[in-house]
């Protein structure tokens, strides 16, 4: 199975999902980073 890297749209689920439980808040920024990273 091919590893796939963070897209902007599984950032926007993580993050949306972060905020709606109150969690994970340190790996939303990370997720975004990521996304960002693989964009290029």
């Amino acid at each position: 199975m091919a590893k796939k890297g963070m897209t902007q749209q599984a950032a926007a689920r993580i993050q949306s999902n972060a905020d709606k439980a109150g969690k994970n808040q340190d790996f939303k920024a990370r997720a975004q980073s990521a996304a960002s990273k693989n964009k290029k």
